[in-house]
């Protein structure tokens, strides 16, 4: 008797310390929207296909209270990302496999949040890119496909 109640308080301790997954460090990438806006953390998407980027848009919604920011691909998927953002820092870094730039991609504009986006082609087969932002804000980012985009929400 005395050791199946050792059994259950250790079963009961052990579930106590278990991870939240929803608190991890590493975020995944999904494909809807959440409406989950982060300060800062790092961000994956893993599907290993050679893309390129054609083009990059944004508008802003002062009802929906974010700018958005859309970068989209060649492909009917989004490529491998990796990406850490850093609200306090004022800047989204983003690299993309097996991904090249298209030289057609230019500024866009006047922005809300964006102070400038560059890109950095590190080789044939590999894209880094910076988004330096005017101020402190929260974002979300998400994928869409059929065309693959990736999508970027920006709010204070």
């Amino acid at each position: 008797m005395k050791i199946l109640v050792y059994l259950i308080l250790l079963l009961s301790i052990q579930s106590g310390f278990s991870q939240n997954l929803l608190d991890s460090r590493i975020r995944e990438i999904i494909g809807k929207k959440k409406s989950l806006f982060f300060g800062q953390g790092v961000f994956h998407k893993g599907s290993v296909i050679s893309s390129r980027v054609n083009a990059m848009r944004h508008s802003f919604s002062k009802k929906r209270g974010y700018e958005r920011i859309v970068v989209d691909f060649s492909t009917k998927k989004t490529p491998k990302i990796y990406a850490y953002f850093s609200g306090n820092d004022r800047k989204l870094s983003l690299d993309f496999f097996k991904t090249t730039l298209n030289k057609n991609v230019s500024s866009y504009g006047k922005s809300k949040y964006v102070e400038a986006f560059k890109f950095y082609p590190l080789s044939k087969e590999f894209l880094s890119m910076e988004i330096l932002l005017k101020e402190d804000v929260r974002a979300e980012i998400f994928y869409l496909e059929f065309p693959g985009r990736l999508v970027i929400d920006l709010k204070t």
